[in-house]
């Protein structure tokens, strides 16, 4: 684990998301949950070693992060609107079967997903007294409709979920582009200029990237709006979906193929959502 203040500390060992996890006198809040049933336990576990797993906090509903809390018997902290979201689903989960470039894709049947749905949520904004912190909890849509970030005013941190991406496109099939714009310039007011941010997918992000971030955004409406006009064709979403792409020159040559299939199915999902095929 990476300690990135007083109490505070993230952990990249696992795959798909970065966890975060904050030490009080009473206990301990993790944010999000490994992909892995093993992982998650493990992870509980080291976290034990600081003191009582009291929260699980899950940022949004992707399934990368909430998977692995099917496991858990501890009080899981999220949206309101991810609890509808999660509590739609199948209490079984096929990776395959519908693919968006997710590192879930390649989990087999899976049972018990339902177990992972929080139960303590909130609409606009909630906070929680634990030991000597205050937890700020706001709902920030834009990557999802249960986007969330998660303020520690003492210590001047905030974990803001996949608001921003820094190593990899995101996943943006369920997004609101205009709110994510909006949570971004949020992210970029003076209140929070001398806090250290902490992305979802990459840790400790410096504020430029959050410029960058919204420069990616930016150009998704035209690329679906040409859609809308000319037709989603598998040439037209590939051409795009690399043009997309290009914003992330570092991505390893590794998961190209997964980051292209994620750009292709945001686009195909955000297109079929703004544009319904009318019967």
């Amino acid at each position: 684990m990476r300690k990135i203040a007083s109490g505070i500390f993230i952990e990249d060992e696992y795959p798909a998301v970065m966890l975060g996890s904050v030490v009080t006198r009473e206990g301990v809040i993790a944010v999000d949950s490994p992909l892995r049933v093993d992982d998650t336990r493990t992870w509980i576990g080291t976290l034990s070693d600081l003191g009582r797993v009291r929260y699980l906090v899950l940022m949004d509903a992707h399934i990368d992060r909430v998977l692995g809390a099917r496991v858990l018997n501890i009080p899981t902290i999220g949206h309101d609107q991810t609890r509808i979201t999660m509590s739609g689903w199948s209490d079984s989960f096929k990776g395959r079967a519908n693919p968006i470039g997710a590192d879930a894709d390649r989990l087999k049947r899976i049972t018990g997903v339902r177990r992972a749905v929080p139960q303590l949520t909130f609409s606009d904004e909630m906070r929680i007294h634990l030991g000597e912190r205050e937890f700020h909890f706001l709902h920030r849509p834009g990557p999802a409709s249960g986007a969330i970030w998660m303020v520690l005013p003492d210590a001047k941190v905030v974990f803001i979920g996949d608001a921003v991406t820094i190593n990899e496109p995101p996943y943006f099939g369920n997004a609101n582009i205009d709110q994510w714009l909006e949570s971004l310039d949020g992210l970029r007011d003076k209140r929070f200029a001398s806090f250290k941010i902490i992305s979802g997918r990459d840790g400790l992000i410096k504020r430029n990237d959050i410029n960058t971030m919204a420069r990616f955004l930016r150009r998704i409406p035209n690329r679906i709006q040409d859609f809308a006009e000319h037709g989603a064709s598998p040439e037209l979403v590939d051409d795009y979906a690399r043009e997309l792409m290009s914003s992330y020159q570092k991505v390893p040559s590794a998961r190209t193929d997964i980051c292209l299939l994620r750009l292709r199915a945001s686009m195909i999902n955000l297109h079929s959502r703004l544009y319904p095929t009318e019967t």
